[in-house]
């Protein structure tokens, strides 16, 4: 049973609609991956540690502030894959005080059929379990955290 537990990975996906925003602007958003701090909630803090902009292997730092409840979070992510021309990239979480040991995703945008002005987002993870959570738990806070971007990006794109 332990090798079964050890191999048993968590898998989602979470879709969120950009009305009035076509892809290539969205995927402005996401290619831009230090500066995450501007779209996703609670995060205000990110920037490069290392490797070239747009490239894969570029390291990120990513981290919410510390407030009276709880500490700061933070996490290392390298950026694994990038497809400009698919507006598709993978990411994955290095190191981090939230409770990961491996996590990937993988975000692709895309144009909704017949409307450039409506833009779909494809957020897709597998990640080991994290202890304390539900897959449930994970699979909420990545649509809560998609959702929240898209409204942004309504808003401000």
């Amino acid at each position: 049973m332990g090798t079964e537990t050890a191999s048993f990975k968590w898998e989602g996906k979470k879709v969120a609609q950009v009305n009035g925003v076509t892809a290539e602007k969205v995927w402005s958003v996401f290619s831009d991956f230090c500066n995450v701090q501007e779209w996703f909630p609670a995060v205000d803090t990110c920037y490069r540690v290392q490797g070239t902009d747009g490239e894969p292997g570029l390291i990120r730092y990513c981290a919410t502030t510390k407030t009276k409840e709880e500490e700061s979070r933070w996490a290392k992510e390298r950026l694994v894959k990038i497809d400009p021309i698919g507006r598709c990239l993978s990411y994955e979480i290095l190191e981090n005080n939230v409770g990961f040991r491996s996590y990937v995703a993988t975000v692709e945008v895309m144009p909704v059929d017949g409307d450039d002005q409506v833009s779909r987002i494809e957020w897709s993870f597998v990640a080991d379990p994290v202890d304390g959570w539900k897959k449930e738990d994970l699979e909420s806070y990545v649509d809560f955290c998609l959702q929240h971007m898209a409204k942004k990006m309504e808003l401000n794109l």
